[in-house]
């Protein structure tokens, strides 16, 4: 599994890279193996040498929000995991109606925050795990619109470490995705608009009962596989299959919402990967559609 100088790196940053980490209590599902590396850098000078020393080393590295749309692979992560925790990619500051939020804080932490401030736009998000940096790159939303249209910058760190603002008008977001891949992104800015308090808060409460009403228990191990084709559910295509319910080893399809699956402690990802071979497959026989996953299996 080793990549490049990844001995180096360790040297380099002792106490700060750590070798061989387990990577199981930051994501959603619990399950995978360890990453060759991992960092958890605490301030953005730190990240920068982090990402230049990555790239003399010829060690490739991703950034791990809270994993809330990943499946890690029981063997395991080569190169370096960076995970952006630390207050200052986390913290959220506003000036009028706009919100600057770093890309490491959650979802939940940035509709807050929104909340607080009598501002409105967001509210569909709740109950969305993840952060706000895989929101971005996600395009995040839902019926009552998306992330990418409350956008008004963002800033990225580059390959080589230099910081660069990626205004409005460069910046594309489409259903399920957008053009920031960029390596790193450190910095969004919101404009949003205001809203009295009791509105945002009913709205809130609206959103967080539809979600809450089909989605998986919050104490289940559990995530969102599929993407729904254009004018269609991937979570009934999945029930007319007769799959609900089904199990493979200790992940099973959600009985609540097809399209997530569950998975018990102490389970392999490849259980997962095998109950999602066995999805496609079956909606592919019924509907001859080829279901595109949502989560990223590294």
């Amino acid at each position: 599994m080793a990549t490049g100088d990844a001995n180096a790196l360790v040297e380099q940053f002792p106490g700060l890279v750590q070798p061989k980490a387990d990577l199981t209590p930051f994501t959603i599902f619990k399950v995978g193996g360890p990453a060759e590396l991992f960092a958890q850098p605490t301030a953005i000078k730190e990240l920068s040498a982090l990402v230049q020393a990555a790239g003399a080393a010829a060690v490739p590295f991703r950034i791990l929000g809270v994993g809330g749309n990943v499946l890690i692979r029981d063997e395991g992560i080569a190169g370096l995991i960076l995970r952006l925790s630390a207050p200052i990619f986390t913290e959220v500051r506003a000036q009028g109606n706009r919100l600057r939020v770093g890309c490491g804080a959650t979802i939940a932490s940035l509709i807050a925050a929104a909340a607080r401030q009598d501002l409105t736009g967001l509210e569909h998000l709740v109950g969305m795990p993840g952060t706000v940096g895989g929101a971005l790159r996600h395009n995040a939303g839902g019926r009552g619109g998306d992330v990418g249209q409350f956008v008004h910058s963002v800033d990225v760190m580059d390959h080589h470490g230099a910081i660069i603002t990626r205004e409005r008008d460069e910046l594309r977001f489409s259903a399920g995705t957008s053009n920031l891949d960029d390596p790193v992104l450190l910095i969004a800015e919101f404009q949003l608009d205001s809203e009295k308090a009791d509105v945002i808060v009913k709205r809130l409460r609206k959103a967080w009962i539809q979600r809450k009403a089909s989605h998986p228990f919050s104490y289940q191990a559990a995530g969102r596989i599929f993407k729904n084709p254009p004018g269609m559910q991937a979570s009934q295509m999945i029930e007319q299959t007769g799959l609900v319910g089904t199990k493979v080893g200790g992940a099973q399809v959600n009985e609540r919402d097809a399209n997530f699956f569950v998975v018990e402690p102490r389970s392999s990802s490849r259980d997962v990967i095998r109950l999602i071979e066995m999805v496609k497959a079956k909606v592919y026989d019924k509907f001859k559609i080829d279901l595109e996953l949502e989560i990223s299996i590294w």
